[in-house]
């Protein structure tokens, strides 16, 4: 009789996968690719921020002790366009137009706007009692200085990012290489998308789900799928564990006839380090490596492949790009609930800001297969297994999967 495998309990799954990230290396990338990448170098300052003084709004530039000398007309003498060389003021008597952008011109120290004034016959009437030195101008290095530091490394880069490499002329930045990923579903029931399923099939779905989880992080995974013949899963299994970093797995790794996939890893030299965590859905997941290959297998209902991934690979791949991944949400439970097996149980929730509030609504769905329950929520409650009983009010971590 073979020995019953024991169950590890979340926290130590986690810690597990954790300890087994992985450096990918550094890639150089053109800056308008890099949206969603990880940074690896820190970002400075090629010269001051702003590098002149520059014009604000659109109007008159002048020399304040001129205006307030008590003059309020002043003779235009050129106009001082963005993007064109400094001009110099001629008589601190007069002034320049100035439009927003352009260097502030040698001579003056204030704009005043255009809807301060109005022109007649080349003479700016100025209609103000008073005005600041300096005002409507952004002075030269006011933002940032030379040499300073704009980006630090491993920042995650948005849209803000981008216009930052942009304005101090970074074409190309340094950022973590992305993992090499397989995700491979096995079973004889799948058919694929575009196919009408026969009475006794399925559509693939758990695949395209992780494919587009991967997404958010900018890897584009590769797809594969294997029959429930032994021998051809381990001949397949055996050229992936070669060509990837990451194998991820959708099925096979429960207690079916044809859930050959622990034992084949095995075979294959791969280290397991856990098989069955105390969680529910996705009891039956399975962990291990060979080398520098790292194997992620789900078990196949699509709600406990789901939620894995969530728990378990996000966290590992942030790990391994250098993100921050140890800041979990958490949400208040909206109403009472109950859970009777003593597992840690990933309860789908409605999330509702309340004042402010993360409100979580229980909707459980019909088990780990209903897949179609999850389009209906936006994530789930982690709720301990120390209990079987919730209360309104109480707050638990949240996995969200909306955002």
């Amino acid at each position: 009789m073979n020995k019953k495998e024991p169950l590890i309990n979340v926290e130590e799954a986690l810690r597990i996968v954790l300890g087994e990230t992985e450096s990918f290396g550094l890639e150089e990338i053109d800056f308008k690719e890099s949206l969603g990448r990880v940074l690896r170098e820190n970002i400075t300052s090629d010269r001051e921020m702003p590098p002149f003084n520059r014009v604000s709004m659109d109007g008159i530039a002048i020399k304040t002790a001129v205006f307030e000398s008590g003059r309020r007309d002043f003779k235009i003498e050129n106009i001082q366009a963005a993007g064109s060389e400094q001009l110099l003021l001629g008589s601190d008597n007069n002034c320049l137009e100035a439009m927003t952008g352009a260097m502030l011109p040698i001579g003056t120290d204030a704009i005043i706007p255009y809807e301060l004034i109005n022109i007649e016959k080349g003479i700016a009437h100025v209609h103000l009692d008073e005005i600041q030195y300096f005002q409507n101008i952004h002075k030269k290095g006011l933002d940032r200085k030379q040499h300073d530091l704009l980006i630090p490394e491993n920042t995650k880069i948005s849209s803000a990012e981008i216009g930052v490499l942009a304005t101090v002329g970074k074409s190309k930045i340094l950022v973590s290489a992305l993992p090499k990923v397989a995700i491979v579903s096995t079973g004889d029931e799948l058919v694929e998308v575009d196919q009408i399923p026969a009475p006794y099939q399925i559509r693939k779905s758990n695949v395209h789900t992780l494919y587009s989880l991967l997404k958010r992080f900018e890897i584009k995974p590769d797809l594969f799928h294997i029959s429930d013949s032994k021998e051809e899963l381990r001949k397949k299994i055996e050229s992936l564990l070669e060509k990837y970093d990451v194998l991820m797995f959708s099925g096979a790794v429960s207690k079916g006839k044809f859930d050959f996939l622990p034992e084949i890893l095995s075979e294959l030299g791969v280290v397991k380090h856990f098989h069955k965590v105390r969680q529910r859905p996705g009891k039956p997941f399975w962990f291990g490596k060979k080398d520098e290959t790292t194997i992620f297998a789900y078990p196949g209902n699509p709600v406990s492949t789901f939620v894995s991934c969530l728990k378990y690979f996000v966290p590992w791949l942030k790990k391994s790009l250098m993100l921050s991944f140890d800041n979990p949400n958490f949400a208040v439970l909206g109403e009472d609930f109950k859970f009777n097996p003593v597992l840690t149980y990933f309860l789908q929730v409605k999330i509702i800001n309340t004042e402010g509030k993360l409100m979580a609504f229980p909707d459980a769905g019909n088990g780990s297969g209903d897949l179609a329950n999850l389009a209906k929520n936006d994530g789930f409650l982690e709720l301990p297994s120390d209990r079987i009983e919730f209360k309104k009010g109480e707050v638990f971590p949240l996995i969200q999967y909306r955002f």
